[in-house]
């Protein structure tokens, strides 16, 4: 054999490996792909049209057609791991899905009403500073407060990234599979934009599409301005602004959608430790 000949022959060789392990990348994502698509049947959505698909959510507290809550995969449940390097910023999350804390009813928009509250959310990508306004939506900023005064956010993962059309980061949902709440639900919506114009750093409730009486503790960030088509329940409860630190919401959204896709679990898995409530 020439030595032409032997270099072709190694070349084939090495080709038909890189082929294979292709392969064996290629199967593995189209499964985080089905596993994605699986967590987002599931997933609690804002409630959305964007280019004519409909994303709805149910918490466990809503009065949602059961058809709208398909059991999710064991993996959706799953908070996606993530390593602190230079392609992934954000260290592993020690935190897992678990079972949500119910309550019986929600909290007296009196709580509230006239109030604003300051809320600091340690995160496992960096801490988060929120002013809520209990002036403009007192429902939702007295039931965050309540739950975030009960540790219910404490070590819970944000399971939702969109890429595409909106732009939020989605939290709230100790069970990580977009189904999860706190045992009871509300309404109707209050302070929702008049224009559907969400800027960044706007934080407003999550709903199932069409009932403006289902909101329960899943939230979402805006990280970048976003359009979002009202229904016939109306838009979405402004009940704050992220006041600092809105540059770890857009450090997640760098890192993309598990799997490649546009709306699903963020690849740089995010997870809140911790929240301290001040009023004022």
């Amino acid at each position: 054999m020439s030595p032409t000949s032997r270099e072709k022959a190694y070349a084939r060789k090495r080709y038909e490996k890189w082929e294979q392990k292709q392969a064996v990348k290629q199967a593995a994502r189209r499964a985080r792909r089905r596993n994605t698509i699986a967590a987002v049947s599931a997933i609690a959505a804002v409630g959305l049209v964007v280019g004519g698909v409909m994303y709805f959510t149910r918490d466990s507290g809503s009065t949602a057609d059961p058809a709208a809550s398909a059991t999710p995969s064991a993996s959706a449940s799953a908070t996606p791991s993530a390593s602190a390097d230079a392609n992934n910023p954000c260290p592993e999350p020690t935190a897992k899905a678990g079972e949500a804390q119910s309550f019986d009813a929600a909290p007296s928009e009196a709580d509230a009403r006239g109030k604003k509250f300051t809320v600091t959310v340690e995160t496992t990508c960096g801490p988060l500073l929120m002013e809520l306004d209990g002036s403009k939506a007192p429902k939702a900023v007295a039931s965050f407060v309540f739950l975030a005064k009960k540790g219910y956010f404490d070590n819970t993962p944000c399971h939702r990234l969109t890429t595409e059309g909106i732009f939020v980061l989605q939290c709230g949902d100790p069970t990580g599979t977009g189904t999860g709440g706190p045992g009871y639900s509300y309404g109707p919506v209050e302070n929702a934009p008049k224009d559907d114009v969400y800027p960044a750093g706007t934080i407003a409730m999550a709903r199932q599409g069409g009932n403006g009486d289902s909101m329960g503790s899943q939230f979402f960030l805006v990280y970048k301005d976003s359009t979002i088509p009202s229904d016939n329940a109306g838009g979405y409860t402004i009940m704050g602004t992220v006041t600092g630190g809105q540059d770890v919401v857009e450090k997640v959204a760098a890192g993309g959608v598990t799997g490649g896709g546009t709306d699903g679990a963020p690849a740089r898995a995010v997870s809140i430790t911790s929240t301290a409530v001040a009023q004022g």
